[in-house]
Order: C-alpha cells, then sequence, then structure tokens
C-alpha cells in the first residue's frame, strides 16, 4: 500500500496547525487531522507526569514518511515528540490517488 498515516503528539492545537501547514505546503504530506485534546501520563527524567496535549494523524505517500518524520521533529518544540507511522491495509483507490498527487 502506498499510502501511510503518521500520528504524532503535540504540546498543542496552534503548533499542530503551524507544523501541518508547514509540511502540506512542502508537499511532504497531503493532510493533517487534528484531533481533540488528549491527556498524556508518561516517564520523562525519572518522573511520572501528566499533560494535556493535542494528537493528529497526517497521510503521506510511503515514501515520504521518513522525510516527514524528521521535518515534524525539526519543528517540534518537544526534545523527543512522539512521531509515528502507521501501515494502512485498505484504502479507497481514489483517496490513495489523491494523497500520492498531494504528497510529492
Amino acid at each position: 500500500m502506498s499510502v501511510v498515516s503518521v500520528y504524532v503528539v503535540f504540546a498543542n492545537t496552534e503548533e499542530a496547525e503551524r507544523i501541518g501547514r508547514t509540511v502540506i505546503g512542502e508537499r511532504l504530506a497531503a493532510c493533517i487531522n487534528i484531533l481533540g485534546p488528549i491527556r498524556s501520563i508518561y516517564r520523562w527524567q525519572g518522573k511520572i507526569e501528566t499533560a494535556d496535549e493535542v494528537a493528529a494523524i497526517l497521510k503521506t505517500h510511503h515514501r515520504n514518511s521518513d522525510a516527514l518524520i524528521e521535518r515534524i521533529a525539526a519543528l517540534h518544540s518537544y526534545d523527543v515528540p512522539c512521531v509515528v507511522t502507521w501501515p494502512i491495509d485498505k484504502v479507497l483507490r481514489s483517496y490513495a490517488d489523491w494523497v500520492e498527487d498531494n504528497s510529492r
């Protein structure tokens, strides 16, 4: 399958929108879906932390995934951002064509 989803956690909606617009403008991703607020509980520097964050899913051609991950990491406010790909098993062909056409 040529399309992958890239799941990212951002500090807030503004950061998600800023980075989303940048990578879409650079044609590294076709779109971003910014999801509602999430509550994250995680271990950081030896302590258990809690944060309100925003999750998002970007769609891109699998050939762009490494470049997209690197670009998001460079623009992200976190030292160690959550940026992972999720393979897509099945996709509507017309949607896959649209993603491919709009991401390089």
